[in-house]
């Protein structure tokens, strides 16, 4: 019988692999084990040192248009390249898209996080009751690209997140915005500060998105409140002396609405992602190391101590009512010895993990059960492999024929949005 290419490998992923001289290739593998996941905790925060979020909000609504993310998305000003095969190293490829040239070859805005309306609503659509599929990317501003120590950029203008309009698969489009926290001048008019984190990982939920703040917790922003702003000043953030407020030259600006802070053993929010197998729906926060060690002395942490050091996957529950965290105690816990952990999703007792493996090697898509003792490979993902995001087959409005997993690489010449067969096929 003649095997169709995607059944050979089925057929590989279950048996060792032959190298040319004939050795035996296995997959690599990653201890993990269960901890007691009472040590990690949250603070819930609706403030900051300028006042509630809320009321902060509700000063830029007096002063700017107040739109919501359909109104971004109806207004994509930018096309991506949709591709047709797998990209790089990228294998059990599915969908997927580039970017254009000029974010392409940007080297200061830096692609990390992604989420889609299949996160957002479990038919896959977007808003509640709407009709488009939708891609979110997060990015990060880095001063020094080249790693020199020395700064080719003064200014860090924080956080971006991208919407792609994925509604029409074979011609994306999409429209970059600011993230930013609201704040007050020192003379108390209401203005707006960019946000310099790394913004590594991203999760969409309902109206709400989450974004992991490193060293503190996650911050949290509503699509239902963003505002449009003036564009002619490219490197001013805020309200300007001419009395305008500019977002570093982008038409909007997604103001954050609340935070979690960590508050029990540290633990570093390296990415995020959003399990609706589990009941209730939650989130898995996990954590990334540079040899197997997770670096607590590089930064401030929130928390009360480092616990252990191997790299851990955390979960806690989520209220669907109100898209917030619904315990503030985590309600899982487990250890997996795999260094360069980028993006993890789960589902139930099984969790996803990406795995980078530097700027010229692939990375890979792994895998492993709570409990189990091991994590082995799955597929090979694209080289600068970041962030993970489960988009299941039973998202009736964007559904593909079976479940797959997005991802988002980070290189310069190199940046895809793509999505991969869950089972590695």
């Amino acid at each position: 019988m003649t095997m169709t290419r995607r059944g050979i490998l089925k057929g590989l992923a279950a048996a060792p692999f032959t190298a040319a001289a004939g050795t035996l290739l296995f997959p690599a593998t990653a201890e993990a084990a269960s901890i007691n996941a009472q040590q990690f905790s949250l603070t819930s925060r609706s403030a900051n040192s300028y006042g509630e979020f809320a009321d902060l909000t509700t000063g830029l609504a007096a002063k700017l248009p107040k739109v919501d993310a359909t109104t971004v998305i109806a207004d994509t000003n930018r096309s991506a390249t949709h591709l047709t095969s797998a990209p790089s190293t990228v294998e059990a490829f599915s969908t997927g898209f580039a970017w254009d040239p000029a974010d392409q070859a940007v080297d200061y805005w830096i692609p990390q996080g992604v989420t889609t309306s299949a996160d957002a609503y479990g038919n896959g659509l977007y808003p509640e009751g709407g009709s488009s599929r939708v891609v979110l990317v997060s990015w990060y501003f880095e001063t020094d690209p080249d790693g020199d120590g020395r700064n080719q950029y003064d200014l860090d203008k924080g956080l971006r997140l991208t919407f792609v309009d994925y509604t029409t698969s074979t011609k994306p489009t999409y429209r970059h915005v600011l993230l930013v926290e609201p704040v007050k001048t020192g003379t108390g008019e209401y203005s707006f500060n960019p946000i310099r984190k790394h913004a590594g990982g991203i999760m969409w939920y309902g109206n709400l998105l989450y974004v992991v703040d490193t060293y503190k917790g996650l911050r949290v922003f509503d699509l239902n409140t963003l505002f449009k702003v003036a564009t002619a000043e490219v490197d001013i953030c805020g309200l300007h002396t001419d009395g305008s407020y500019y977002g570093y030259g982008y038409q909007y600006v997604l103001p954050q609405i609340r935070a979690y802070d960590n508050a029990g053993t540290y633990l570093r929010y390296t990415a995020i992602g959003l399990d609706r197998t589990s009941s209730p729906d939650s989130l898995v926060v996990s954590e990334y190391s540079k040899s197997g060690n997770v670096d607590y002395t590089d930064g401030t942490f929130n928390g009360t101590g480092p616990g252990t050091t191997t790299p851990k996957v955390v979960r806690w529950n989520l209220d669907y009512t109100d898209r917030r965290i619904a315990s503030l105690t985590a309600s899982e816990a487990v250890t997996v010895a795999q260094e360069k952990i980028q993006g993890v999703v789960s589902c139930n007792s099984k969790h996803y993990l990406a795995a980078s493996a530097g700027p010229s090697a692939k990375g890979s898509l792994r895998t492993f059960n709570s409990g189990a003792s091991t994590a082995t490979t799955i597929c090979d993902l694209a080289i600068g492999c970041e962030d993970l995001s489960f988009h299941s087959s039973s998202a009736s409005g964007w559904a593909y024929s079976e479940s797959v997993i997005w991802n988002v690489s980070e290189y310069t010449g190199k940046r895809y949005v793509y999505a991969v067969h869950a089972d590695g096929s």
